[in-house]
């Protein structure tokens, strides 16, 4: 049995968004290890006693997944893209729940670099990252899509380029200033405690 090609996948997403809940079956496994590759990036970014693992992240976000009614799928890409956002979602607001347990409940303010490489309170990065990418969001969404399509979805500018029907150029340009608005904005936060 051959590998499903690109074209398999568009045409289940396809299905799937006409009606058919059977394409959604055949879908998953298909693109399940992809989903859990994007699922395993965000958990390294977590604190090592995360009690999430790869696999149930998957799981949540499929629960959420099959919700989706109104959605276009447009190709893998796209699919990949809302998967990761929805794991997005489900982190943070697994980090928002656990911060509220916290004494004092107050996020440490650190750089995106430092959020990268940072394991101890990576539950308060995250939530803080999401802060700046909502704020982000709020001036210029596609900006703020790029971040997470390529930083949380491991999506290439290609694929994120395909998924926001732009040139890559333009995905290229929005990473970059995206990237040094966020350094900035989380830097800005970290000295006036905010």
């Amino acid at each position: 049995m051959h590998p499903p090609s690109p074209s398999d996948v568009t045409r289940l997403l396809k299905d799937w968004s006409a009606g058919d809940s059977a394409a959604l079956d055949q879908l998953i496994p298909i693109v399940g290890a992809e989903l859990r590759a994007v699922a395993a990036r965000y958990l390294r970014r977590e604190r090592q006693d995360h009690t999430l693992q790869p696999t149930a992240l998957v799981n949540e976000a499929y629960l959420r997944l099959i919700d989706q009614k109104q959605v276009q799928w447009q190709n893998r890409a796209h699919f990949v893209g809302v998967a990761a956002q929805m794991m997005r979602r489900i982190l943070v607001d697994y980090a928002r729940n656990h911060n509220r347990g916290k004494r004092g409940g107050g996020a440490r303010k650190v750089s995106l670099d430092e959020a990268v490489v940072l394991s101890a309170e990576r539950a308060d990065d995250l939530v803080e990252l999401d802060d700046a990418l909502t704020a982000l969001a709020a001036f210029d969404d596609r900006k703020s899509r790029v971040v997470e399509m390529r930083y949380f979805g491991g999506l290439s500018v290609k694929e994120t380029a395909e998924v926001l029907q732009v040139s890559e150029m333009t995905v290229a340009r929005d990473w970059k200033l995206a990237k040094a608005w966020l350094y900035t904005t989380l830097n800005d936060n970290r000295e006036h405690g905010s």
